[in-house]
């Protein structure tokens, strides 16, 4: 038999039938400046930028933002692509309200504050000793280090913005919550 779900108290015990096809697609982070976010996200955690969507009218911009493979299959063409984009998991949209990079004063709440809200988001290294090392060479801010607290093996980064997010190797989680 087949995984289906862990039981728990509100858990639907089936799929509806109206969800299958359902792909949870991305999770949006409002930014200040882009270009810095654009730099962190590109650079230090190795996303792509899939497709950039600007809205002038309402003076914002979406930036869309995965992981690719250098296999998969990305249209060219922008529609084709802007589809495609839609269709995939695991991406990060980044939305930048104009001007917004140049008030010196500005920022956004990164949830962890109180009142506290939207916690994090997270990725998953190969090698979490080596993904550290990286972090630290590219002076990223810690909230929390793999052997800090009493979770180790997880690390918290921030984000430009000082969105929180979580580092995992998921060969050492195994035990993680026993």
């Amino acid at each position: 038999m087949s995984f289906h779900s862990e039981n728990h108290p509100g858990v639907a015990a089936e799929v509806p039938a109206a969800t299958r096809g359902f792909v949870f697609n991305h999770s949006m982070l409002r930014v200040k400046d882009p270009a810095v976010s654009l730099d962190f996200y590109s650079r230090v955690l190795g996303m792509r930028v899939l497709r950039k969507l600007d809205f002038p009218e309402m003076k914002f911009s979406l930036y869309f933002l995965a992981r690719i493979e250098d296999t998969d299959a990305v249209p060219e063409e922008e529609g084709a692509r802007t589809s495609w984009t839609f269709s995939q998991r695991g991406v990060l949209e980044l939305t930048h309200n104009w001007g917004t990079e140049q008030d010196p004063e500005f920022h956004y709440h990164d949830g962890n504050a109180q009142p506290q809200g939207f916690g994090h988001i997270c990725f998953s290294v190969p090698d979490l000793t080596a993904a550290v090392r990286w972090f630290d060479d590219n002076k990223v801010a810690f909230v929390k280090r793999p052997e800090q607290g009493k979770m180790k093996d997880v690390a918290f980064i921030k984000d430009p913005d000082g969105y929180w997010i979580e580092i995992v190797q998921a060969s050492l989680l195994s035990g993680l919550g026993r």
